[in-house]
């Protein structure tokens, strides 16, 4: 891993050598926050890079440390691309990582049991990560709480929606709402399994996901965070985009709690707030509908 390398060209003679070329590179699209391009080297090594502004080097370095840490969860866990390098370049800062080779998903069952492997797996004693990271383009607040509703209610529906409010939505009636929602998530969040918090993706949307030639699930762009299993499988209901097999695959090595169904949506509060601040009010129906479910 290179860190914070002065520049893309002494960052790939690091990891490919002097001599090597830049045979190719192409645009990449699907994102809406980073230029993002695939190269091919002269050996034939393919290398996946984001790009953006230089000020934005810490979502590149938070990026690499969520994408070292899901690497390092075990034999069988779902793979992630390693993060090779991140670093400034004039007025731009980058992050590059092996290309994923796509291909055909052998089993969506397998890839739900790999999702589970990494929960079970790579675990932690408090929710939270080594620093914060982002989701989307909102920060994320990641200062360890050994309570889950605690830091679900504080660090993530607590920061959206005070983010909500300075963008103008809402009103004294829901924040009386938002408070006695925040106050009751005791009564409504179980702690993690053994009390001891998984690893999450943290931003599991079907377009965070790659079928790999290998044909496993691969999974891309997280926003990690220790914090319930639960708040990872919810996300992948909230658009869908998941195959076939998914979740029974999950569920037969390692079985949801009862009442996983009637917290779903309360854990998907999370991504309306988020999608609220970030794309506008067409949100703004959802978030307060499930903010009067739950108060």
């Amino acid at each position: 891993m290179v860190e914070n390398a002065l520049s893309l060209q002494s960052a790939l003679e690091q990891l490919a050598g002097s001599d090597f070329r830049i045979e190719l590179k192409r645009g990449i699209s699907g994102g809406d926050i980073n230029k993002a391009s695939l190269i091919t080297l002269n050996s034939g090594r393919q290398l996946f890079l984001k790009e953006n502004r230089v000020e934005l080097v810490s979502m590149f370095s938070s990026e690499a440390a969520g994408l070292r840490a899901l690497g390092s969860a075990g034999n069988g866990a779902a793979p992630v691309p390693e993060a090779l390098a991140w670093g400034t370049e004039g007025r731009a800062s980058f992050l590059l990582m092996e290309a994923v080779e796509i291909g055909q998903l052998f089993s969506g069952e397998d890839f739900g049991k790999s999702l589970a492997v990494m929960h079970k797996q790579a675990r932690s004693t408090c929710c939270g990560f080594s620093a914060e990271n982002r989701i989307g383009s909102s920060i994320q607040h990641n200062t360890s709480m050994e309570s889950w509703h605690d830091f679900f209610a504080e660090k993530r529906l607590g920061v959206q929606w005070k983010m909500a409010r300075e963008k103008g939505y809402g009103d004294a009636v829901s924040d009386k709402a938002v408070e006695s929602l925040l106050k009751g998530l005791k009564n409504i969040l179980p702690e993690p399994d053994e009390g001891r918090p998984s690893l999450l993706h943290g931003d599991l949307w079907g377009g965070n996901w790659l079928p790999g030639a290998d044909g496993r699930g691969w999974l891309i762009d997280p926003a990690v965070y220790y914090g319930h299993r639960e708040a990872d499988i919810a996300m992948t209901e909230l658009f869908g985009g998941f195959p076939s097999g998914f979740y029974s695959g999950y569920r037969n090595f390692w079985p949801l709690e009862p009442g996983y169904s009637e917290r779903r949506d309360l854990y998907n509060l999370y991504h309306l707030l988020n999608h609220l601040n970030l794309f506008g009010s067409s949100w703004w129906s959802g978030v307060i509908g499930t903010i009067r479910k739950y108060s």
